[in-house]
């Protein structure tokens, strides 16, 4: 079995002819499945009131849907978003008389560069995607199983009967029923009950999969969205990191100490504050621990006017 995430930006609602709706908070999962293979697509529910429903879209998808309705200011923050969070792989779908041509000179030099334009077609998009999520299928059965696993948190609830269940992708690595993973930033120890992957049970899951997991050990009390279930030794949790930071192009001002910019790692969106910065290298001070691991890449928005805005992207030490 496997899973392709799939970001879908555009109207609200647009996702509902491509699978069938779940969990709706902040943002909203969306299923499809065929056989062996599946989608899942998350459509940022709150935005544009907020900023974060945006980013963790972005942040847990494999690839975009871009629906263009009108060369706006929304556009342009969804281009800015899906750039720093790397999403390279992804589809255009014009709309209201905007033609590839209109669009193109806006897309030079970003991810967006390399987006398929397709019809407006709700069929032809989920065969392609279906298709998407079987090739991801055959690459996976030949590559090495990782013994290591994270997962970071979306949702998290008590299950009467069940007791703690937790929502999530598998970010990085493969999972096994029965499990002990560490929960960062608190250090409790859960064990993996079972596994589930779009309503079915499983005795696995590997990196994309989209998964439910029954826990013990850990309350859901005891959690929150953005903490990550790992048995990786490599995982960090801290309150200070550096790191390169690269700023979108139309960024002006330069970064100073002092200056109050927000963080988002994989399902982790939290203020920080600059206590150096110098030659594209920043130092991030932050209330909360941050778990990432060496080498990530994280979104940083700023505050504009009452709004967060897309800064750039960190790349942690």
């Amino acid at each position: 079995m496997a899973n392709l995430t799939v970001a879908v930006m555009g109207p609200a609602g647009y996702a509902k002819d491509l699978g069938k709706m779940g969990t709706s908070t902040d943002i909203t999962f969306y299923n499809l499945k065929k056989g062996v293979d599946t989608v899942t697509f998350i459509e940022p529910t709150r935005y544009p009131e907020r900023l974060a429903p945006l980013f963790y879209a972005a942040s847990l998808a494999d690839a975009a849907i871009v629906v263009v309705d009108a060369l706006n200011a929304t556009f342009g923050e969804c281009l800015l978003m899906l750039q720093a969070a790397g999403i390279g792989r992804g589809y255009l779908i014009l709309r209201n008389y905007i033609s590839p041509d209109q669009i193109r000179p806006l897309l030079k030099g970003t991810v967006l560069e390399n987006y398929e334009c397709m019809e407006d077609d709700a069929i032809t998009l989920r065969d392609r995607l279906l298709d998407a999520a079987h090739q991801i299928g055959i690459e996976r059965s030949l590559a090495d199983r990782k013994k290591t696993c994270i997962v970071p948190i979306d949702h998290f609830f008590n299950v009467r009967g069940i007791g703690t269940v937790i929502l999530g992708c598998v970010a990085d690595g493969h999972l096994k029923k029965h499990d002990s993973l560490k929960v960062h930033p608190i250090g409790k120890t859960a064990l993996v009950r079972s596994i589930q992957k779009h309503d079915d049970d499983f005795e696995d899951a590997e990196t994309g999969d989209r998964v439910g997991l029954a826990l013990k050990s850990v309350e859901a009390e005891e959690l929150s969205r953005g903490y990550v279930l790992s048995n990786d030794s490599s995982l960090r949790s801290m309150t200070t990191i550096s790191g390169r930071l690269d700023l979108v192009p139309f960024w002006k001002a330069p970064i100073t100490e002092g200056m109050v910019l927000h963080i988002g790692h994989w399902m982790q969106f939290e203020p920080s504050r600059v206590v150096s910065a110098s030659g594209g290298q920043v130092t991030l001070e932050m209330e909360k621990e941050l778990v990432y691991l060496p080498g990530s890449k994280a979104v940083v928005t700023y505050l504009e006017g009452g709004n967060l805005r897309v800064a750039g992207t960190l790349t942690i030490s």
